[in-house]
């Protein structure tokens, strides 16, 4: 189910033991039945609703605040979803929203880093931004210090390795004397601050500004929105 891009592993499970799938017309209610690929699996109005419900927003993450785990001394992103950093009016269910603690980060941006960030509910959303598969756009504006060649431009276009890998080709232009726009659909730990560590250029702010059909937009740094029915990724 989570291969098709139904819901998430642990949805699917819970699905399953609520009998809401059908495997080739059939509920199916046991966990670890063999399913194979050919065979027809659908999702029961419940587990539909179920998945309607979900919370996902997009958060303006300042510099500070780490998109998962938290560090020492140092805040989830997360704690920022509030009624008061709220940049709309917050959805009805919010305050009563008890699975509100299970928003989790599809996608990283660290400590360093400001943007666009998205917390999910919805495992479907989460496997569409993070699997390795996935060819969304990300988009960011950087601001550096440094000397930038026609030549150190192309390495971070295609050429350049992070652990022993070599990354995928990006969209790097450059937008004024100290400022470039990356567009990349791969999202390694600290991938552009490393790519351009390796060409000698010092990054002094980054900022994600949008992933695939999600812009950052005018929302304040430091709120949040709820993505909106008809947003898609």
């Amino acid at each position: 189910m989570a291969q098709k891009g139904l819901c998430s592993r642990r949805e699917a499970d819970f699905y399953i033991s609520q009998g809401w799938v059908k495997v080739d017309g059939k509920i199916v209610d046991q966990l670890g039945i063999k399913v194979y690929e050919n065979q027809e699996i659908i999702l029961l109005d419940q587990a539909k609703q179920s998945q309607h419900s979900k919370l996902t927003v997009i958060l303006n993450k300042p510099v500070g605040y780490v998109s998962g785990t938290p560090e020492k001394d140092y805040k989830p992103a997360a704690s920022l979803i509030t009624t008061t950093n709220c940049s709309h009016k917050p959805p009805k269910n919010f305050i009563n929203n008890k699975s509100l603690h299970s928003l989790a980060p599809a996608g990283r941006l660290d400590i360093d880093s400001e943007g666009l960030l998205v917390l999910t509910q919805d495992g479907r959303i989460a496997r569409k931004l993070i699997n390795p598969d996935s060819d969304i756009e990300k988009e960011y504006l950087i601001r550096f210090k440094g000397d930038l060649s026609q030549a150190k431009l192309n390495l971070l276009r295609h050429g350049l390795s992070l652990d022993g890998k070599q990354l995928k080709p990006a969209k790097v232009n450059q937008i004024n004397r100290d400022q470039l726009k990356f567009i990349l659909k791969e999202g390694r730990k600290r991938q552009i601050r490393r790519m351009c560590k390796q060409i000698g250029l010092n990054i002094l702010k980054l900022q994600r500004v949008r992933i695939g059909r999600i812009r950052l937009g005018s929302l304040p740094l430091g709120q949040w929105r709820v993505l909106k029915s008809g947003e898609n990724f």
